[in-house]
């Protein structure tokens, strides 16, 4: 007998972006790992990123206090659930260090994977969410337009680091 999680497409549940980054990919590695400079493009300027905890391992840390001119804040404390060198990343809100379990604001898991392609980096966001209310409430959040502006500011640091 079939269950109901068997019933449901996940991807109605996922955001995502596929773009080609003109950077490679250990470069875009470094941009994401090192916390000097993940807080240089992690949120749409002229917004600010506090980088609070980043410890690179599954189960580690991973938070982020971003601040906004008007004053507007979004804080994301947050877990590592998988780190494949210069391949994947992927963290959860859902969780805090340790496997902690947390109650987000905006709950999901965010999966990051980097590949060569055409003499650039093929990356690859996927968001998952819980269902598929909470996907849309962050597709209207301006999912699209935020992530994108943040890969645009990846590509650009990116390569400046060259």
């Amino acid at each position: 007998m079939p269950n109901s999680n068997n019933d449901v497409n996940a991807d109605v549940h996922d955001l995502i972006i596929s773009r080609l980054v003109r950077a490679p990919r250990a470069t875009l590695w470094r941009a994401w790992t090192d916390p000097a400079l993940l807080k240089e493009w992690w949120c749409p300027k002229p917004w600010t990123t506090e980088v609070r905890a980043f410890d690179l391992r599954p189960g580690g840390a991973f938070h982020t206090f971003m601040q906004g001119p008007d004053g507007g804040t979004s804080d994301n404390p947050g877990c590592f659930v998988e780190v494949a060198p210069r391949q994947r990343i992927v963290f959860t809100s859902m969780l805090l260090a340790d496997w902690r379990p947390a109650t987000p604001w905006m709950p999901f898991t965010a999966h990051i994977s980097m590949a060569d392609e055409a003499g650039a980096t093929r990356y690859i966001a996927t968001v998952m969410h819980p269902d598929k209310a909470t996907r849309d409430q962050h597709e209207q959040m301006g999912f699209f337009d935020g992530w994108g502006t943040c890969i645009d500011q990846l590509e650009a640091l990116a390569q400046q680091l060259r």
